[in-house]
């Protein structure tokens, strides 16, 4: 998200960067050990949709709050870049936690999310809402999907792969028309974000729209190797 009043980023590598990450890892450790406790694991579903509806809540309050008290541009405001949309759409999973959406969901989120983790686009930094909202986003939704992997044992097929990408170009597509509409730059589409970003080494536009597209497959079975050589490690164990 883009504020027009917000000029000061966080920078890459800071306290304001790092220490978030550090609680959420911490957080989202605790949080799984404690529901997978024999003890509690009647608690794991309820714990699960409250960690969505936070998230969610979080996102939906924010931008709330801002069309109501504060300038609000529709061309770069709206909640839809992908980990926004997510994050609004997110108790969905919690509530239904159909597989197809895991399918999808994994991928996004780790590789999408991840990658604003490490190269963090805040307007400003500690202690604006953009600040907070931007980081409970993206380690929340991260915290999300580990608790499913590791609480609920969801794990992503090879096919899950391509659903996941095919699912995506869908997405581009939505965005490619919103932004028509709106001239505006939702997911990066039109221009690369202004803060560093792993796409500045994919050159200008349109190169890097096409370089990313080139490697989000080859990220996404990097990302289901992940998830195969640990399963094929506890079979040969």
């Amino acid at each position: 998200m883009h504020l027009s009043f917000l000029s000061l980023r966080v920078i890459i590598g800071s306290l304001e960067h790092l220490l978030p990450i550090g609680i959420a890892v911490l957080f989202t450790f605790y949080i799984i050990r404690f529901v997978k406790h024999p003890s509690n694991q009647k608690y794991q579903s309820i714990i699960f949709k409250g960690l969505t509806g936070f998230v969610s809540l979080s996102v939906l309050s924010f931008h709330i709050y801002y069309m109501c008290f504060k300038s609000y541009d529709v061309k770069t405001d709206l909640p839809l870049y992908l980990c926004s949309l997510i994050a609004i759409l997110i108790p969905f999973f919690s509530i239904y936690r159909k597989y197809w959406m895991f399918e999808i969901l994994v991928f996004w989120i780790i590789a999408g999310t991840l990658q604003g983790v490490i190269t963090p686009d805040i307007a400003v930094g500690f202690p604006s809402l953009d600040y907070f909202r931007y980081w409970i986003v993206h380690l929340g939704l991260l915290s999300i999907i580990f608790y499913a992997i590791f609480v609920f044992k969801m794990k992503p097929k090879f096919k899950s792969v391509f659903k996941s990408f095919f699912a995506l170009q869908l997405y581009v597509v939505l965005i490619v028309l919103i932004n028509s509409l709106l001239d505006a730059n939702y997911f990066y589409l039109n221009e690369k974000p202004k803060s560093a970003s792993l796409l500045d080494y994919f050159g200008d536009w349109p190169y890097y729209i096409i370089m990313t597209q080139l490697i989000i497959i080859p990220l996404f079975l990097l990302i289901y190797l992940i998830f195969y050589l640990t399963s094929y490690r506890k079979i040969k164990v």
